[in-house]
């Protein structure tokens, strides 16, 4: 499938710094890697960011690539290097929204077909010493065990040994569970006392990974019902009591964490000021990965997408791939929708949000030749699919291995492949107990996210992919993924997806 549009780009030359594993004269040439670092000239102008990038094409043998405003201006030297993994580095103050929309733009224009080229991410920090103190944490995998949220979704914590939270759906709820096997305990708090709940749960569990989805801007988070709010100030947060207008830092026991701000508006638009929610996230309170919205979000297939593919998945994929596969799932169902709009920009441009969507679905409509209708969900998604787009970011270390625990008694079917000649043969094997509503998903967020493929990222990628003859399955497939919507697998039985490659 080829692209319906092509953006006219700039043809700035970028040059090309290559690096060996050790570190040595800088002339010579390292290993094939897969693995390439992006970053911008004010960073190698600098000793101490320089040496960030540096470390982190050392950590992966890789190859670093510079930028003078955006990396699309090292689209010619990425192209070359063919990577599967991209981490962009880069100082807060040359980071805003359109940044993080054309990185998403940038990886789907490396070749000619629709998906997405590359995994990546942005390492950046209050200063060049945070910046690398993410790349250093990112290093050794991490599994998830504890967690804090202010969402009631993950509410069963299945995946977590200890986990707790405050309820976005009841005012003043709360829960928490200790244990693996600890029973969930719910209790109630009054309105004013539930900023001092979740900061003094977020000291308590400590958690390996924080998941918000209240309201929020670049500079605050806001608690369920707009009950607190927490800032960022010299790179930390610090919590603000709505109600009596006293102040509190944030207790912080440096421990590396992820912070998944799934449904929150504009918290991951660093903003160009190292003075962001997002930055004293990754900084003050460790965040070597974290997720969020650059614009105001309302229909939330970016996040809680990527938050369903992680969870109904929770020992296959890492965060980065499964954010990487929703971002490949809604790509197609974009295409098959309306191919004409796939490079074609939401206007984001005015912050306007009501009169961008009125520009929006004006031109849907003239792209389908007919009204949207609003009492229709899929209509609904069509619209809301093309503002969440590209309006994710991603930052950290895109090869980082963070995952979740396996859920007992749900790694109900197994995957494996082969290469034999030009057939690569992917097999699927269910269990006794294999659940297809489980594997779509379980229902989870379905009014966001609608039921999962089945899906499978490439242990490596793949020159060429496609399916071979005879092959009925429905895909969307690329070199790194595979994708199968008529999966409709059944308990106890053994399936064959065969591919032609290269």
């Amino acid at each position: 499938m080829k692209k319906s549009l092509k953006y006219v780009v700039c043809a700035l030359a970028a040059s090309v710094v290559l690096m060996s594993a050790c570190g040595s004269n800088g002339n010579e040439q390292p290993a094939k890697s897969d693995y390439l670092v992006v970053a911008s000239q004010a960073v190698m102008n600098d000793t101490e960011w320089s040496a960030v990038a540096n470390s982190l094409a050392t950590k992966h043998n890789a190859s670093i690539v510079t930028f003078d405003k955006a990396p699309r201006e090292a689209m010619d030297a990425i192209r070359d290097a063919y990577p599967r993994y991209v981490a962009v580095v880069d100082m807060p103050e040359n980071i805003g929204r359109d940044y993080v929309i054309d990185l998403h733009h940038l990886c789907r224009d490396i070749d000619d077909d629709i998906y997405g080229d590359f995994l990546w991410g942005i390492i950046t920090g209050y200063d060049a010493a945070a910046a690398q103190r993410m790349v250093d944490n990112s290093t050794e995998p991490l599994v998830v065990k504890d967690a804090v949220a202010t969402i009631m979704e993950l509410n069963s914590a299945k995946w977590f040994d200890n986990y707790a939270w405050v309820d976005d759906h009841t005012k003043g709820l709360w829960g928490y569970k200790r244990g693996r096997n600890g029973d969930i305990v719910t209790g109630m708090v009054a309105p004013e006392q539930v900023l001092t709940k979740f900061t003094e749960l977020y000291s308590e569990y400590d958690p390996d990974l924080v998941v918000t989805a209240a309201h929020a801007t670049q500079c605050n988070l806001e608690m369920p019902y707009s009950l607190g709010n927490l800032k960022p100030r010299d790179g930390k947060l610090y919590a603000e009591d709505r109600f009596t207008g006293a102040e509190w830092d944030v207790a912080e026991s440096g421990k590396r964490r992820v912070y998944a701000a799934v449904g929150n508006c504009l918290i991951g638009d660093v903003n160009n000021t190292r003075e962001s929610m997002a930055v004293a996230w990754m900084n003050g309170s460790n965040a070597a990965t974290m997720l969020g919205y650059v614009v105001t979000t309302w229909h939330g297939r970016s996040g809680w997408g990527a938050l369903k593919y992680w969870v109904t998945s929770p020992d296959r994929y890492t965060l980065a791939q499964a954010v990487y596969l929703n971002q490949q799932d809604f790509l197609h169902q974009q295409h098959v929708w309306y191919p004409e709009l796939l490079d074609e920009r939401y206007d984001f441009s005015s912050d306007d949000f009501w009169g961008e969507l009125e520009m929006a679905r004006t031109r849907l409509e003239e792209v389908l030749g007919r009204k949207l209708d609003y009492n229709n969900a899929q209509d609904w998604d069509m619209l809301g699919f093309w503002h969440d787009r590209d309006v994710l970011a991603y930052y950290g270390d895109p090869k980082w291995s963070v995952m979740l625990q396996p859920v007992d008694g749900e790694r109900d079917y197994s995957v494996s492949s082969r290469r034999e000649g030009n057939k690569y043969i992917v097999t699927v094997t269910t269990s006794d107990n294999f659940s297809l509503e489980r594997m779509r998903g379980d229902k989870f967020k379905q009014e966001h996210v609608l039921d999962l493929p089945f899906s499978y990222f490439f242990p490596e990628r793949l020159a060429n992919p496609r399916l071979a003859d005879g092959q009925a399955w429905e895909v969307a497939l690329d070199e790194n993924f595979l994708l199968v919507y008529n999966a409709d697998f059944a308990p106890n039985t053994t399936y064959e997806i065969v591919l032609d490659v290269e």
